[in-house]
Parts: structure tokens; C-alpha cells; sequence
């Protein structure tokens, strides 16, 4: 890497961000393909977010990432905000315009492409999403734009389950597509019907080091499901993939999700096009990355 008074910034905004893999994702990419740019982590204190966005405009970065616990925040700090983002939510990318930074969010459109990258497809399929948080309601919304045949979504709490499922039935009337999502208390779960189901798995249930962890233990669960994918990456199987598999699943884990979001607002900020062999060989080095970290 070569650096010189020519060379773009680009970086991270949240807190904390010691351990992010989005600087490796970033640089490689640079690296491979010839641009002259540069991706660091910004630590923000909790208080200091216009402040860092007004600097990081100031100082003329040309595009930012947001992490946690800055994705809704960020939104009462930007002028400009993609549609798809305020239909989620929660904004995780900046990019920057004339009179400041437009807001996109790369996180569901970073997982539709992983999936489809692993040839997993969400049209017209059965889909069970255990969680009703953020990310719950992000692949709600995700899984209902790609028209899934229905969305239940399993949650210990019924009434936030319940609460998401009419946010995002509301989302696609507005948008002139039918209602498709339903709410479901988790130990309830014996209850859903007989089809062989895709299950997204997005809660904090099993991430590193409570790796033994699993919303549902039960056999009957996952002898219905014919796929599951769980958004944790760390540790790289968790015991719901373990168990999907046990009962004869396929499932992935998220870091292809944590890939194609940041491969996506690399395009972004660059107009470029990253080739699915260049994200594969991003892919193989943050697994390494995160071998070396274990």
C-alpha cells in the first residue's frame, strides 16, 4: 500500500471497533484492484456522533461505514437516506455527496448476495426467523421484497414478534405487496406447520464465547428445516448450525454477510463491480484473519 497526498480515506464509525474485519475487507480490495484509498476504524464515544460526522466531512472522507450501536443514530445525522434504509431502519453506509453523506444500508442486500453466492434462495419459500430485534426486522424485510412464500417470526417475547410483523406488513401494503409475515412465541414452535423450512437465525444466542448456546434445542425444530443460516460468524459453526446439520440441514454463518455488505459499499463509494472470484479471495483471508484471532 502506498500512501500519498493523492490517496482517498475511507473507515468505520462505532464503538467498539477494535475488532472489526472491515479493514480487511477494505484494503484487500483496494490492493487487488489498483485504487488508491486507504480504510481505517474510527472508535466514536457515546455522545460524540455528529460531531465525528461533521469531521469526517471536514476532513473530506469519502465514505464511512457504521456499526454498532450507531446504525439508527447516524440517520438524525446525515442529510440524504436511501429508501431501502428507511424502510429497515438503520443505516451502516456513508457515502459522501455535496452538502454531506447519503445513507445506505448494505447489511440485507450483503446477505440476499451471500446466499445467493452459497445458492440459497429466499423467493417463494418458507422462512423462520428466530428474533424479533434489528436484524430480525431487517431479514423480515428483506425476505418479504423477494417475495417468500411466508415469514414466521419465533421470538420468547409474542408481542415484539408481533410488533415486527405488522411493521414490516406495513412496509410492503405501502408498497403495493401483499402481507406475509406472522408472529410466533418461540415455545410455541411445535405448532408450525409441516413444510421444510429456511431458518435465519438473528439473535446474539451462541456468539463467541457462549458457543453452546441455542435459542431452540429441541429435535422437533430442526427436523424442519431444510436450511439454516445463523448471521453470527464467530465461532464460525455455531450449535444451531450444528444441530440443522445434524438433522440433515445445509447452513451457512455470516461471514459472507459481513463480506458482501462491505464488497457492496465498496461499489458504492468507487463505482465499481467486485467479481464473485475477488470476493472469494476476501473471503479466504478474513476466515485466516480470524483463525489468527481465535
Amino acid at each position: 500500500m502506498k500512501i500519498n497526498g493523492k490517496t482517498k480515506t475511507y473507515g468505520l464509525i462505532g464503538n467498539p471497533v477494535e475488532h472489526t474485519l472491515s479493514p480487511v475487507i477494505h484494503n484487500v480490495l483496494a490492493d487487488r484492484l489498483s485504487k488508491n484509498l486507504v480504510y481505517v476504524p474510527f472508535l466514536v464515544e457515546h455522545g460524540s456522533l455528529m460531531d465525528a460526522i461533521k469531521g469526517a466531512k471536514a476532513l473530506q472522507l469519502r465514505g464511512l461505514n457504521v456499526t454498532v450501536p450507531y446504525k439508527s443514530e447516524v440517520m438524525e445525522c446525515i442529510e440524504e437516506i436511501d429508501e431501502m434504509a428507511v424502510d429497515i431502519g438503520a443505516v451502516n453506509t456513508l457515502v459522501s455527496t455535496k452538502n454531506g453523506y447519503k445513507g445506505f444500508n448494505t447489511d440485507m442486500s450483503g446477505l440476499a448476495r451471500a446466499m445467493q453466492s452459497e445458492d440459497i434462495t429466499i423467493t417463494d419459500e418458507h422462512v423462520l426467523i428466530l428474533g424479533a430485534g434489528g436484524a430480525a426486522r431487517s431479514v423480515a424485510l428483506l425476505c418479504a421484497s423477494l417475495d417468500a412464500k411466508e415469514i414466521m417470526i419465533l421470538n420468547r417475547t409474542f408481542e415484539k414478534a408481533k410488533e415486527v410483523a405488522e411493521e414490516v406488513n406495513t412496509v410492503m401494503r405501502r408498497k403495493g405487496k401483499r402481507e406475509m409475515v406472522v408472529a410466533m412465541d418461540l415455545t410455541a414452535f411445535s405448532e408450525i406447520p409441516s413444510h421444510k423450512y429456511l431458518a435465519i437465525q438473528s439473535t446474539s444466542v451462541g456468539l463467541y464465547p457462549n458457543i453452546d448456546d441455542v435459542v431452540i434445542e429441541e429435535d422437533a425444530f430442526y427436523q424442519k428445516i431444510h436450511t439454516g443460516v445463523d448471521l453470527i460468524y464467530r465461532p464460525a459453526k455455531t450449535k444451531f448450525m450444528k444441530l440443522v446439520e445434524k438433522h440433515g440441514g445445509k447452513t451457512m454463518n455470516g461471514l459472507k454477510m459481513l463480506l458482501y455488505q462491505g464488497v457492496i459499499a465498496f461499489e458504492l463509494w468507487e463505482q465499481v463491480t467486485v467479481s464473485e472470484e475477488l470476493g472469494n479471495e476476501v473471503y479466504e483471508i478474513m476466515k485466516k484473519e480470524l483463525e489468527i484471532h481465535e
